[in-house]
């Protein structure tokens, strides 16, 4: 097979798992299998769907695009009286949890859902509808946000990284906002872009006004080596330097950070390897055991050890971003190879479409039948051989 033959494969095989994990109410996040059941996979995710329902409005299929409206449906059928949407639904039971310390990105993935599914599917738009549930959801997103930084405050554990000690200011969670800013127009977006680049890339030669914020710069320069990458968080006395690949990526993808610095960036994490063997590793350096940002939850099922899991695994869905980011920066050449080994990952154990894999051994750990690595793979793929960026 050929590598055109494989990504074209790929392509087809992705539409499959993601019909087959489709339900009348929407999409789950893993074909509904007997381990998949027990893990609460089979349910439906609000950051899961949501980033389902963007890839597969870019199908331009009925059936998809019909699972994917469904899906951001259900959701809005299930927001909190406060507007927030809530991790997952399992709608046959009827249950709708919101984690342990909230879920702040099921929320923003949602909103961003929508306005991307208006506007690649060409069908009756979706946001007229649910205008006043979105207006509850900005307001409950308005009421996490800082009101002089601009920036959204989270507690540990509280969005797709729900085993990682990241809280307070969250790069990744930031990158969503601003994104989120940018769709809906709402105020203050440039606001939350330069004070996310103040306070998650501290070493740059711009002096903050307010004097918390020089105080929560000055203790992290004191204490760290610059790189080109943002801090994966910042909280009072305490960051993260593990580098949240997935974060840095969004951020550079959103325009948080200038195309300059997303270049650097792509060239250090290709120089340490972070896509290798397969897109891409989650983590650049994993938080060991006896970090101070190790936390006990982080043993439960022995998932999140280094190089596991959230912790320097490889997620594919994840690659697909990567993949989005290379051909923003019109690195084709290098784009094509990367999705060339997406599919790789993808077809592994006779098309898994496994849900992570170690960072190190590249062995599959994850749950089969992942519907967010197929609908990552469609958005990678069209933007590739379509020429359809998800990001102008």
């Amino acid at each position: 097979m050929t590598d055109r033959d494989l990504v074209d494969e790929c392509y087809q095989q992705a539409q499959t798992v993601l019909l087959e994990n489709s339900t009348p109410e929407g999409i789950l996040a893993a074909t509904p299998h007997d381990a998949a059941v027990r893990r609460g996979y089979a349910s439906i995710f609000g950051r899961d769907a949501s980033i389902c329902a963007i890839g597969m409005a870019a199908t331009g299929r009925s059936d998809l695009l019909r699972h994917a409206r469904n899906g951001l449906l259900t959701l809005a059928n299930h927001q909190a009286r406060n507007g927030q949407i809530p991790k997952l639904v399992k709608p046959q039971l009827p249950e709708v949890d919101f984690w342990y310390a909230g879920c702040i990105d099921a929320t923003l993935w949602w909103l961003i859902a929508l306005k991307v599914y208006d506007q690649k599917s060409g069908e009756p738009p979706l946001s007229p509808l649910l205008s006043e549930r979105i207006a509850q959801a900005l307001r409950w997103l308005e009421c996490q946000e800082h009101q002089v930084w601009h920036l959204l405050q989270q507690n540990e554990a509280s969005d797709w990284a729900d085993i990682m000690p990241r809280s307070g200011f969250v790069l990744y969670t930031n990158a969503l906002w601003y994104w989120t800013k940018r769709l809906y127009e709402l105020p203050a977006a440039a606001q939350t872009r330069s004070f996310a680049n103040l306070l998650l890339a501290p070493f740059g030669n711009t002096v903050p006004d307010q004097p918390r914020l020089r105080l929560f710069r000055h203790f992290v320069r004191k204490r760290c080596k610059p790189t080109p990458f943002f801090l994966s968080f910042v909280n009072l006395s305490v960051w993260g330097e593990e580098l949240d690949i997935f974060g840095n990526i969004l951020a550079y993808l959103t325009g948080v950070a200038p195309p300059s610095c997303a270049e650097a960036a792509v060239q250090r994490l290709v120089a340490m390897k972070a896509n290798e063997p397969y897109p891409i590793r989650v983590v650049g350096e994993p938080i060991a055991p006896n970090s101070p940002l190790w936390r006990q939850y982080m043993q439960r099922h022995r998932q999140n050890l280094p190089w596991q899991y959230h912790n320097g695994g490889i997620w594919p869905f994840v690659g697909g971003f990567w993949i989005l980011l290379l051909a923003k920066l019109g690195k084709e050449r290098l784009a094509w190879s990367e999705l060339v080994k997406l599919a790789q990952a993808c077809q592994v154990n006779q098309w898994e479409f496994n849900e992570w894999f170690h960072g190190k051994t590249g062995v599959p750990m994850g749950m089969a039948r992942q519907s967010w690595n197929a609908a990552l793979y469609v958005l990678a793929y069209r933007a590739l051989l379509f020429n359809e960026p998800l990001f102008a």
